[in-house]
This record gives C-alpha cells, sequence and structure tokens, in this order.
C-alpha cells in the first residue's frame, strides 16, 4: 500500500463524512431558515412602530432644535455687541493714554525749555594770560 492509496481512503472517508453531516444539517439549516423568517415578521411591527416613534419624536424635537437655533444666534449677537463695545472702549482708553503721554511730553519739554530761559546764563569768568597784567611789577615769573 502507497502513500497515494492512504491519501485516496482519507479524501474518500472524509467525502463521505462531509456528505452525511450535510444531511444531518440540512433540516436544522430549514429550521434555523423558519425561525429567522417568524422573528422578521413579528420584528416587522416593532420596526414600523419605532419608525413612526423616532418620526413623532423628531416631529415633536424639530421646535425645540429651532428655538435653540434662534437662543444661540441671540445669544451670539449678544456676545458680539459687547465685544465691540469693550473694543470700542480698549480703543477709546488707548486714545486717551496717548493723548496723556503727548501732553505730558509737551508740558515736559515746554517746561524745560521755559526754565532753562528763565535762568540767568552764569557771569563769564576771564582768566587773566600770565604776560597780561595791570603792572609790569606785579608780575613775577615762575622759578625754574
Amino acid at each position: 500500500m502507497g502513500i497515494g492509496d492512504t491519501l485516496k481512503r482519507w479524501f474518500g472517508r472524509a467525502k463521505e463524512e462531509a456528505a452525511e453531516l450535510g444531511e444531518k444539517a440540512k433540516p436544522l439549516v430549514e429550521k434555523a431558515k423558519e425561525e429567522a423568517a417568524e422573528l422578521g415578521e413579528k420584528a416587522k411591527p416593532l420596526v414600523e412602530k419605532a419608525k413612526e416613534e423616532a418620526a413623532e419624536l423628531g416631529g415633536k424635537a424639530k421646535p425645540l432644535v429651532e428655538k435653540a437655533k434662534e437662543k444661540a444666534g441671540d445669544a451670539f449677537e449678544k456676545v458680539k455687541d459687547v465685544a465691540e463695545e469693550t473694543w470700542d472702549k480698549v480703543e477709546d482708553k488707548i486714545e486717551d493714554l496717548k493723548g496723556e503721554s503727548a501732553d505730558s511730553t509737551a508740558a515736559t519739554s515746554s517746561g524745560d525749555d521755559a526754565e532753562a530761559s528763565e535762568k540767568p546764563e552764569p557771569p563769564a569768568t576771564e582768566t587773566p594770560a600770565a604776560a597780561e597784567s595791570t603792572s609790569g611789577d606785579e608780575a613775577t615769573e615762575p622759578e625754574s
């Protein structure tokens, strides 16, 4: 007996067993199909009822959704208005601060000029040259 005969015998036996299992499974598959069809028929009214309820709830929810959209839009507009007002106030404050800074700078620089013009100039000091003197006798020559 060779390998080929052994393989033929195994495949032959597997084929016979598969055919037997198929015959045994046929009634089970038929029963499963029948039960699935029965369950499908029983589920149809439930599915239809669920669809109707969903449509009804959707109809009831629609005005609420529209109202929420409207309120959200109103709230957005209010927030936008407040933000614009706040921005305008900030810009005004910045302009005020710029104006105060410019006034302060102008006052400081014009104040310095006014103070400078009010102060008398220090008297000019003359340093007599060593060669010059009121009298020639008073001049002394440096010692070496």
